[in-house]
Parts: C-alpha cells; structure tokens; sequence
C-alpha cells in the first residue's frame, strides 16, 4: 500500500507543476495494412486468410512553462486475422514527463526497461504466420522475460549518460492489488537497460542490452521459479546495409494452460536489411529452445522453434508500401516433430 500511495503522490505532484493550458496539442498517425495469407502446414490442411493491421493513434503533448513537456496517447487497434475482425482500443497509456535535461519518466503503465533496450533484428516485414502447436513453449522474441503490471513507472536517462552514446533505463512496478487465482499474476518487477552507439569505420554500431527480474503469485501449486533473464544484440549500418544479431536467455513463470506452467528458454536471432531505391529486402533467422513443466516441477522434455523469413517491400508511392513475405517453421513438443510448415503474404501497407 506505502508503494502505491508513494506512486501517486509523485504523480499528482509532477503534473501539478504544469501551467494551465487551453488546449493541449493532439497528432494522429497511424496504418491500414491488409493482404493475403497462404498457410502451408505440414500433414495438414492448407489455409488462406485475408490478413487485417489497422491502427490509429493520437498523440497529446504538452509543455510547461518550465519546459518539461508531459504526453499521453491512446490507440484504436484492429489486428484481425479475418475480414470480419472486430476493432479493440488500446487506452491503458499512461504519462510520460520530458525534462529539459533530455531525460524521461514514463509514470504508469511504464513498461520493462529491459524490453525498450533489445535489438530490433530484420525479418519478414510480411503478415505470414505458420500454425503451430498449442503447447510448444519455444519463443523466438527477445523480450520474452520482461513483463511489468500497470503500476510502474521507467526513467529514462538523457543521451551520453556517463559517456558519449550511451543511454540508460531504469523500471520497477508492484502488483495491482486484486487477489491471486489460479492464473500467474505479476507482483512486480525491477529492470534495468541500455543501449550503446558507436562508430566503427563507415559503420554505425548499436548494441542493447537488459536484464530483468519479476515474481509473482498463483493459488493452489506455488511458483518456483519466477520470471528473469537478459538479452543482448548488436546492430550494425553500413549504407544501405543493415546486420544484426541478438541473444536471450531466462525464465519465465505463467505459460501455457491457465498460466499453470514455467518454462526456462533461450534465443538466438540474427537478420540482414537491405534498402534499393524503392526496394527493401529482409532476410531473418530466429532458434528458440525451451523445456516447460507444471509449475513445482524440476522435470520436463525440450520443445523447439526454428524459423526463416525473408521480404520483399516496394515503396508504391509516399506512405504505401507492397509487401511479399515468406516463412517456415520447424517446430518440436516435448522432443517430438509436431505441426509446422510455410506460410506466404501479399498484401499492402498504407501509414499515415
């Protein structure tokens, strides 16, 4: 209860160092993407669906006579997977202060400051997905160890922290209060990330890293093993070129059926961008390997992931962009080959 009163006080105290406005400024962006997918499962059945990404974002901002600039923004997403697909809002933003220094506190739903430091590595700008196996726990992200609940808050540093081209986060959140059931709930989370920019001859490096702890609470069978882990990636431009690689390694508690298994995993992701003209060509790889049981228990068989995705993307005109993506997928449950295959995308993006 002393965290959650200390957060608000914060809270009401910074935003009542703010002059009052008429009007705050408001920006809208957002995206129409839509295409078509060909699901090629192994043994199975072949799939075609119309693939749907619609979003549209306003963006509030503010500054104060101090020059601290407080911002907020709020979503209305429709990622459907068919034509038929109903909208869903996003409105769980909260505030985010920038000061003059060049720093930032983002206050409520803050987030992980390890998952705002992890390399972002090429692969299929496509819409592709390949069915898989409803318990396979592989992942092939990053960020799969970075959880957070809504009351949290994320500094974040300004530029040179400490030393040229490093920037730094800092996270932490508690629980929200409700009572625990037999589904995982997060209690909290501490985190810490960074990213370092550097030059290397005619090449821009960016390497990222975070590590990250969070524990939690369920009824019935206790939680053993919460969840944490690090990752690290490095990304490097040359011209046109864009090489990247990434590593994760963690835990994680809540996954699978009810929330009632956890798993230890690690990652391996490496991808190529190229920019030609209006083309783009991506090419990526991702290896996930990880054994998952019943929460409390200390054995378990591996499951697995490999994937492999490529994409081509023409700039058409200003701000719609044609889009082929292919992937496949390799996958394995508890030690045994299960439903994977191909999928391919065309389609087209429209972003304004």
């Amino acid at each position: 209860m002393k965290k959650e009163l200390l957060m608000g006080t914060a809270l009401v105290s910074t935003l009542g160092a703010a002059s009052v406005a008429e009007a705050v400024t408001a920006t809208m962006s957002g995206n129409h993407q839509t295409g078509i997918e060909f699901d090629s499962p192994t043994g199975g059945t072949d799939v075609n669906n119309q693939v749907n990404d619609n979003n549209f974002s306003v963006a509030l901002s503010e500054t104060t006579d101090g020059g601290m600039t407080i911002s907020s923004s709020f979503s209305i997403v429709n990622e459907g997977a068919t034509s038929g697909a109903i909208g869903t809002s996003d409105m769980d933003a909260g505030f985010s202060l920038a000061f003059t220094d060049g720093s930032k506190l983002d206050v409520l739903n803050a987030g992980n400051a390890s998952a705002s430091h992890d390399i972002s590595v090429p692969s299929s700008a496509g819409a592709e997905t390949v069915a898989g196996h409803a318990d396979n726990a592989a992942v092939t992200g990053l960020d799969f160890a970075t959880g957070a609940s809504v009351q949290g808050i994320e500094y974040h540093t300004a530029s040179d922290f400490l030393t040229d081209g490093l920037t730094m986060s800092f996270s932490a959140s508690t629980d929200s209060g409700s009572a625990a059931t037999l589904t995982y709930r997060i209690d909290g989370h501490v985190a810490v990330g960074a990213t370092y920019v550097t030059d290397l001859g005619d090449s821009a490096i960016t390497i990222g890293a975070g590590v990250s702890e969070i524990n939690g609470t369920k009824t019935s069978t206790a939680v053993a093993n919460d969840t944490g882990g690090f990752h690290v990636g490095l990304s490097a431009v040359t011209g046109d070129l864009t090489v990247a690689v990434g590593f994760a390694d963690g835990n994680k508690a809540g996954v699978g059926t009810s929330s009632a298994n956890e798993m230890t995993a690690e990652v391996v992701k490496a991808g190529i961008k190229y920019v030609s003209g209006d083309l783009t060509f991506n090419v990526g790889i991702a290896s996930g390997d990880a054994t998952d049981t019943a929460i409390g228990s200390v054995s378990g068989s591996a499951d697995s992931k490999e994937v492999a995705s490529a994409s081509v993307s023409y700039a058409v005109a200003s701000g719609v962009t044609a889009i082929i993506g292919y992937t496949t997928v390799d996958a394995a449950n508890e030690g045994v080959a299960t439903t994977d295959g191909s999928a391919w995308y065309i389609g087209a993006n429209m972003a304004f």
